[in-house]
């Protein structure tokens, strides 16, 4: 049976004086490169700085997240975006808000953004074969389990291709991981690429193909402009 369902989110601002600054993009774009180099930028300014990452690897949620994540265990996909969930919230009591609380700058390798463009690749094989309807009934599905949750006061989406992720990838010498493919990834970057039309407001798109001293000038740049508490 089919039912019509409609509602409003709204998302919830960070109430406190620190500066809470998320990354996100697909594996291999740069993220955790970037989001060092931002820290140790604001550390020569003085300023204290928090770095974190999601998902954590706070036992047991964590733990099992990274599991599936290194293909160790076989989980459904609907499935691990409840631990997603359940993860992001502890960590957002645990490690986000703190800090934020003190007036410190929280830096984020990824956020709750992450669960939207990784779950409407979950729930749908194929977005380029989606109306764009579809893809926000599935998107609105997956916010309305992070809409109670702070979002951060900037997020900067660095993009590349999946052929630019998968060549960086490569060079890594790690074990492919469950998200890691070509497919998947190609299908990951056209959720984070809806979202960060669909929540421009929300979400900064930055061009991660250009070289890494160009992209951190760009990143600083548009924080300075962006950040509400300079």
């Amino acid at each position: 049976m089919k039912h019509h369902v409609s509602f409003d989110i709204e998302l919830r601002k960070n109430p406190y004086k620190g500066v809470y600054v998320a990354f996100e993009g697909i594996d291999g774009v740069g993220k955790t490169t970037q989001a060092s180099i931002l820290k140790k930028y604001f550390e020569d300014k003085k300023k204290k700085v928090v770095y974190t990452k999601e998902p954590t690897n706070i036992p047991p949620i964590g733990t099992l997240i990274h599991d599936f994540i290194q293909e160790k265990i076989d989980l459904p996909p609907v499935s691990v975006q409840y631990l997603f969930a359940a993860d992001r919230a502890i960590h957002m009591k645990t490690v986000v808000e703190p800090p934020l609380q003190k007036g410190r700058i929280v830096i984020s390798d990824r956020c709750f953004w992450s669960s939207v463009a990784y779950g409407i690749s979950d729930k749908k094989e194929d977005l380029h074969k989606l109306k764009n309807e579809e893809i926000l009934l599935v998107s609105e599905s997956i916010i309305s389990m992070y809409h109670q949750f702070i979002v951060p006061d900037v997020t900067f989406y660095i993009n590349v291709s999946e052929t630019t992720a998968i060549s960086r990838l490569s060079k890594m010498r790690k074990k492919q991981e469950y998200y890691e493919t070509a497919e998947k990834l190609k299908n990951i970057k056209a959720g984070y690429d809806w979202i960060a039309k669909k929540f421009s407001k929300e979400i900064t798109a930055i061009d991660g193909e250009r070289s890494q001293e160009k992209v951190t000038a760009d990143i600083i740049g548009k924080f300075e402009t962006l950040n509400p508490k300079s």
